[in-house]
């Protein structure tokens, strides 16, 4: 199941920045070892559960993951071959504005090696870069 948010405020949102660096949630709060945003970028829903998915299957559904980011902001997206005007387009799907420093998940309960190895695979179904981070 996608995440997606249940009623939001406005059904279209503009584009924005992303040329700023995280300030919030930019240590581990919950799992002892985390991944860690390097970059810039959008990540949509569905790369969101393509990483959630490879960890938990790394992790043979062992210990604990906590998704630190949430898809909260609407692109729209115009039908392909249709003429310019008319309105902006409908909601195409859902995506998560990340900044560098941002942690975007966290274990908890497993190995270590068997933590490393579910990030690293979880971290190549992302569009940004991301390093691995432990606490301590």
């Amino acid at each position: 199941m996608l995440l997606r948010p249940n009623q939001p405020k406005f059904r279209k949102q503009r584009k924005g920045k992303l040329n700023r660096i995280e300030t919030k949630s930019i240590d581990l709060e919950f799992g002892s070892i985390g991944l860690k945003s390097t970059g810039h970028g959008r990540i949509t829903a569905r790369q969101i559960e393509a990483a959630r998915q490879t960890i938990t299957r790394h992790i043979k559904r062992k210990g604990r993951v906590w998704i630190r980011i949430f898809p909260d902001v609407p692109v729209s997206q115009k039908p392909t071959e249709i003429r310019m005007g008319k309105g902006k387009g409908a909601v195409s799907f859902w995506a998560a504005k990340v900044s560098p420093g941002k942690i975007l998940f966290e274990i908890e309960g497993v190995p270590i090696k068997m933590a490393l190895k579910a990030l690293k695979s979880g971290s190549m179904k992302l569009p940004i870069t991301a390093k691995i981070i432990q606490r301590g």
